[in-house]
C-alpha cells in the first residue's frame, strides 16, 4: 500500500515538474524570440507578406498558453525581460535618426506638413467609417488614435472616456496591417521616396511599421522612428479638437 502510495505522489510530482517546465521563464522568453526570428527568416526566404513574424508569433504563443494551460498573467510576468529591453531599443531608434539630421533640417517643413496632414486623415477616417457602420461613440473614441503607439493611445482613449483595452488591440492590429501591406500600398502609389515610404509606415502603423522598415534600411527605419514620434504628438494633441468638431464628444 505504501508503496502504491509513493508511486502516485511520484507521479503527481513529475506532472507537476511538467507544468513548471512550461512556465518556466527561461523557457517561455525562448519560445518567444524562436517563433519570432523563424517565422521571420521563413517570412525573408519565401517573400510572403502574410508571414507576418509578429502575428504568427502572437498566435503560436496563445496556442502554446492554451496547451500548456499556463495563464497569460504568468507569461505577461516571465516575458518581462522583453518589456524591459523594449525601452532602451525605442531610444537606440534615435541614432538612425541622428545619422539623417542633415536630411532632416533640410526638409523639416514637407516633413512636418505631410505629417499633419496624415494624422488628419488617419482620425478623421476611422471615425468616418465607425459611425458609418452604426458604431456607438465609445467605440469610434475607443478608435480614433489607432495610429499611434500604445502608451499615446491608451492616454488618448482615457482622457476622451473610451474603452483603453479595446485602443490597444486596435493598435496591435493596425500595426500588423500596416506592416503587411504598408509597402506593397506605397509601391501601387508610385512612392519610391525611402524618406516618404518611411514617415509613412511610422505614421499609419507606428512601432510595428518602424520595425519592418527598419528591416530594409536604417534609412526607412529613421524616418519611420519619425514618423511615430510626430504623429504621437498630432493624434495627443488634436484627437480631442477634430472629435468636437466631428460631433463626436
Amino acid at each position: 500500500m505504501n508503496s502504491w502510495n509513493e508511486t502516485i505522489g511520484q507521479t503527481i510530482d513529475l506532472i507537476q515538474d511538467g507544468r513548471d517546465i512550461f512556465s518556466n521563464q527561461y523557457v517561455i522568453l525562448a519560445l518567444t524570440f524562436a517563433a519570432f526570428f523563424y517565422i521571420r527568416r521563413l517570412q525573408q526566404r519565401t517573400g510572403w507578406m502574410l508571414l507576418n513574424p509578429i502575428l504568427i508569433a502572437i498566435v503560436l504563443i496563445i496556442i502554446y498558453l492554451k496547451i500548456t494551460g499556463v495563464s497569460f498573467a504568468v507569461y505577461k510576468q516571465d516575458a518581462q525581460l522583453i518589456d524591459f529591453w523594449l525601452k532602451p531599443a525605442v531610444v537606440a531608434l534615435g541614432v538612425p535618426l541622428y545619422l539623417q539630421l542633415d536630411a532632416i533640417k533640410r526638409l523639416w517643413l514637407p516633413i512636418v506638413l505631410s505629417q499633419l496632414v496624415g494624422c488628419l486623415v488617419g482620425i478623421v477616417s476611422v471615425v468616418v467609417v465607425a459611425k458609418l457602420c452604426g458604431a456607438p461613440d465609445v467605440i469610434v473614441l475607443s478608435m480614433a488614435s489607432k495610429s499611434v503607439t500604445t502608451p499615446i493611445a491608451m492616454e488618448v482613449t482615457q482622457s476622451l472616456g473610451g474603452i483603453p483595452s479595446l485602443t490597444a488591440a486596435v493598435v496591435v492590429i493596425t500595426g500588423i496591417i500596416g506592416a503587411l501591406v504598408g509597402f506593397k500600398t506605397l509601391s501601387y502609389g508610385h512612392v519610391s521616396s525611402p524618406i516618404a515610404q518611411g514617415l509613412s509606415m511610422g505614421a499609419a502603423s507606428h512601432a510595428v511599421g518602424a520595425s519592418t522598415a527598419m528591416a530594409y534600411s536604417s534609412k526607412y527605419g529613421a524616418f519611420a522612428s519619425l514618423g511615430i514620434t510626430l504623429n504621437g504628438i498630432f493624434t495627443a494633441l488634436l484627437t480631442p479638437t477634430i472629435l468636437r468638431l466631428m460631433g463626436v464628444i
